[in-house]
């Protein structure tokens, strides 16, 4: 398909918004703050994207579905090009309210805003984040089993509440 019309940063957006997120397909990569940012020029459109860590095992896919979303717009895949941005580094921040609220319908808690200088947070702070919110019953009634869960960036808690366990979106 050729696009007929010119592409708008919009309608890119809007695209990429369809495209989820291979290990959480509830969210998007727009509403995971995936996407740094949108070109759209003469040549063709430049997606900006950033993983939420440099050796996510889902890079390339993620990849090849953003710049499949944008050449269904009607550009050939010559003019779409998806450029890894490693700086500045994916932080939690960036993850949308509208993410957030996805995330936690599945069980999976949001990480909490992260008042710090740089979005960052030591080791230290996630080992004390007991009483977090649960994402089942909403009880604070909740301790922190790991540091370390599936992925990189989530935790393990248990819930005392509902007697629980669920997953932590780390704060990063």
């Amino acid at each position: 398909m050729i696009a007929t019309q010119p592409i708008t940063e919009a309608a890119v957006w809007s695209a990429l918004d369809a495209v989820t997120d291979p290990e959480i397909p509830v969210v998007s990569v727009v509403e995971l703050g995936i996407i740094q940012g949108v070109t759209v020029d003469a040549q063709g459109v430049t997606v900006a994207m950033t993983p939420t860590f440099a050796g996510c095992p889902a890079l390339y896919l993620m990849q090849e579905e953003i710049a499949q979303a944008v050449v269904d717009l009607g550009l050939s895949p010559e003019q779409v090009q998806v450029q890894l941005q490693l700086d500045p580094p994916w932080s939690s921040e960036r993850i949308t309210e509208s993410g957030r609220v996805k995330l936690a319908s599945i069980g999976l808690a949001p990480p909490e805003r992260v008042p710090s200088a740089g979005g960052l947070i030591a080791v230290d702070e996630i080992m004390l984040a007991d009483g977090v919110e649960c994402p089942f019953c909403h009880s604070h009634a909740t301790e922190l089993e790991s540091p370390f869960g599936p992925t990189m960036c989530r935790s393990l808690y248990y819930c005392h509440g509902c007697k629980q366990p669920f997953e932590k979106f780390k704060a990063l």
